[in-house]
């Protein structure tokens, strides 16, 4: 069920970055979150209960709720119509908790690829507060980010481990190095909107 839950996040991020492009429409995209949302929310409840209650199955389900929550208060931004403040400072505090996954990871699950993707979860919500709360047009740049992990660190993974080629060591590593260079592009695009511009710009002038 968390494999179905992660797939399911991949289609509404993907969504979410065609809409922050300008290419889907927002109350239609924030219907889906509401739908992959409400999943989110009830499914880790359901594992918690019929679960043995320790306290790494909890911390690992309380992850689910974070995915769960951001999909609920993006469609209910979007359908309200809501200026996204509060969920620009709900993204931040996500972010800040993501970075404890990374490091947990590290240290007690010895799992690089897991970290390195709460690593890009983690820059992404930070990117959600930020086109939120500051006044910064960066929602094309924000949009191709999610787009990317969408594919990279929800979808394809999703799909391997339903299919069972997820996990093995040649894996892992072809992983990394596709992690590594999603980081990268993502590099790319930031020279691109905050440096390169402002060049072209003082050059105009």
């Amino acid at each position: 069920m968390d494999t179905i839950g992660l797939l399911l996040s991949g289609s509404a991020l993907f969504l979410n970055g065609l809409m922050l492009l300008g290419k889907a429409d927002e109350k239609n995209v924030g219907v889906f979150n509401l739908f992959v949302g409400a999943f989110q929310v009830i499914a880790p409840f359901y594992l918690i209960i019929v679960s043995g209650q320790d306290h790494w199955i909890l911390y690992e389900k309380a992850a689910t709720f974070l995915f769960g929550f951001t999909y609920l208060y993006v469609g209910i931004t979007l359908l309200k119509g809501m200026n996204g403040s509060g969920l620009g400072y709900y993204s931040l505090w996500v972010s800040m908790i993501a970075l404890v996954y990374v490091i947990e990871s590290i240290m007690h699950y010895h799992d690089l690829v897991n970290a390195f993707t709460w690593l890009m979860w983690s820059l992404l919500w930070f990117l959600f507060f930020v086109i939120n709360t500051k006044k910064i047009n960066i929602d094309k740049f924000v949009g191709k980010v999610a787009i990317v992990q969408s594919w990279t660190t929800l979808t394809l993974p999703s799909l391997f481990s339903l299919i069972g080629i997820w996990g093995s060591n040649m894996m892992k590593t072809f992983w990394m190095i596709l992690l590594g260079f999603s980081f990268l592009y993502f590099g790319y695009l930031a020279y691109k909107q905050f440096y390169y511009k402002k060049r072209l710009a003082l050059k105009a002038n």
